[in-house]
Parts: C-alpha cells; structure tokens; sequence
C-alpha cells in the first residue's frame, strides 16, 4: 500500500475572494488552473476535475481545463471526475481525451460515470427513462474505441459505426480509463467485465461498508477471466492548520452545498451534531494534516484502495483557504500517509 496514489478531485466550485465576494465563472476556472499547478509542484498524484451544468460551478469541459493545465504542469496525471457519458457521445470523448492525452504526453486519465445530477440529460435532449440503456451502450462502445482499431457497433442511443477509424490516437495505443461507482453492485460487475479500475465515490458513512464492492470486483474480474486492476476512492474534505480551523471553515460552506442537494433529493437540512460526527467517524476528511492523513490511511486501508483522491472544495470557500488546503495535502499529508502506510506494513 505504499505505492498509494493520491489526487485532488474538484467540480470547480465559485469561490469567494477575502473580501466574501464571488469569483465569476471564468475567474473559479482560472483559479482551478492554479490550484492544480500548485498540486503539480507539490507532488500529487492525480488533479481530477467533474463535470457539472449547475450556477454553483464552473465546470462544464473537464477536458478543457485539463487541457489548460496540462500547458502549465509537468508530471500530475489529468483526470475528469466524472465525465457524464450518459449524455455525451462516446466518440467525442475519446476524442477530447486523446487530445489532451498528446497535449501532456500521456497524462490524461478518462474516469467514466453516470454523474450524481441529472441536469446534462434535458440540456443535451436526453430521456432520463433512458438513464440504464444510454449509459451500458455508451460504454460498451467507448471500450471498443480504447482498442484504436475501427470500429463496427450498433445500438439504440446512437447512429451505428462501421469500421469507423477515430482519431487522433494515443502514443501509447490506450487511453487510461476507469470507472466511477456510487455503490451499485451491478456497475461494479459491470466494471469488472470490461477490465476497467474501478473508483468508488464514499462520500458519507463509514468508508469500511465499501470493502466488500472491492471485494466483489475481484472476484468478479477472476471469474469473468479479467483483470483486477486498482480499486481507487474519493471522498470530501478539507485540511487547514488546525482541526478547529478546518471544521469551522468547511462547514458553512459544506451545509449550504449539502442543503442545496437535499432540497433537490427530500433530505433534511445538515445538523451540526451530524456534521461532526461525520468528520469524526465517517467519510469527512477535514482537520489538520496529522488528522487528515491518520484518517485516509486508515480508509484505504478498510477499502483496499490502491488510490485516494480528497474532493478538496465545498461552495464557495474563500481562494486563500483553497490554496493553503491544497499546499497542506500535498506538502504534509501525502508524505504522512506513506509514512503511516509503511509503518503498518513492517
């Protein structure tokens, strides 16, 4: 476990600026860009942006922004998190992540979703009582478009193909692609199958109730004749000084986001008493490096992970904190994690 990888996830959420007011769009893209040269120079892993159609974001193009940070980076892996394939189109996909693929020599990293919104499926003139079909034929297809050979493949949510020869290709003959899974046993199966790695998204609850989706595709894979590639998680969080500064700084933001959500989906309003009780036994990650990294070693331990990435942005935090989250998590609770790992492993 001490070759875990660890990345950074965001949705480019607006922040605000130390006088409390609201970045635009364009500036909260700007201010990704930057926050993932940061992460770049610090040594993360993984930068993994997600992709939303909503006011309180401005990320709509993962591939875009990544393409810009890859401009400005030299080693950090370019991941979406997630593309929403559902209402997307296979081909053009592979097609924007095969460019940013050559623009950072190798770099760009394909995680492929449903999305936890629904909001791409009218903007794009999708029929959400299509939401399993478009999703299991969509991907089937963009596997075949992984191989870089042209493709023959007919469907009900697109036009077919025959021998239809995309590009451009990659240097290295295969795009790096995962899957994300909220916690269905059937997409985790499904994953298996097409021998994909497999991100697991643990955003509340005990991180340990996700072991057994680990567990299940590996056996999974074993029995359908695949290859078990590595099971990653992602999860929300934020690292300040202080356990004290990083609770008090995440939460008003956290619970006007999770409020947000809830009105949409009949949840009740965050409680203080839940929240903090999430921080402390759950899967928020938010404290001082120290607590930070002791709690992520002891989930990928649980999980079985082979990657984690800290989805480091909440609503509209302030710019100055996002920085400081991103310089601690790299600078601090990267190497203490390894050191913990490590030490458990002698």
């Amino acid at each position: 476990m001490t070759d875990l990888q660890m990345g950074l996830d965001t949705f480019g959420d607006v922040p605000v600026d130390d006088a409390g007011r609201p970045l635009t769009h364009a500036a909260a893209i700007r201010q990704v860009v930057d926050e993932a040269v940061l992460a770049d120079e610090l040594g993360v892993d993984v930068i993994a942006l997600g992709e939303h159609h909503r006011p309180e974001y401005s990320i709509s193009t993962p591939e875009t922004v990544l393409a810009g940070i890859a401009a400005r980076t030299s080693r950090i892996k370019l991941a979406s998190g997630v593309t929403v394939l559902s209402s997307d189109d296979p081909v053009r996909v592979f097609q924007r992540f095969a460019t940013v693929d050559a623009l950072s020599n190798g770099r760009a990293q394909a995680i492929l979703g449903r999305g936890s919104f629904t909001e791409s499926f009218p903007l794009f003139g999708y029929e959400m009582s299509d939401y399993d079909v478009l999703f299991e034929e969509k991907l089937e297809l963009f596997v075949k478009l992984l191989d870089e050979n042209p493709v023959t493949w007919e469907g009900t949510t697109r036009a077919a193909l025959t021998d239809a020869d995309v590009f451009p290709k990659t240097e290295s003959g295969r795009l790096d692609t995962w899957v994300g899974v909220g916690g269905s046993p059937q997409s985790v199966v499904r994953t298996a199958r097409y021998g994909l790695p497999l991100m697991l998204a643990i955003i509340g609850g005990d991180p340990a109730r996700f072991a057994p989706y680990t567990d299940l595709y590996r056996r999974a894979a074993d029995q359908l004749g695949t290859v078990a590639l590595p099971v990653g998680m992602h999860s929300p969080g934020f690292v300040a000084d202080s356990d004290e500064e990083a609770k008090e700084l995440y939460y008003p933001t956290y619970k006007v986001m999770l409020d947000r959500i809830g009105a949409l989906r009949g949840w009740p309003p965050l409680r203080r008493s839940d929240y903090d009780a999430e921080v402390a036994e759950g899967s928020l990650y938010v404290g001082s490096p120290e607590t930070v990294a002791r709690k992520i070693a002891a989930a990928v331990r649980k999980v079985g992970a082979g990657r984690f990435d800290l989805v480091y942005t909440a609503g509209a935090q302030p710019v100055s904190a996002r920085l400081r989250a991103v310089e601690l998590y790299g600078a601090k609770v990267i190497p203490m994690v390894r050191d913990i790992l490590a030490d458990s492993a002698r």
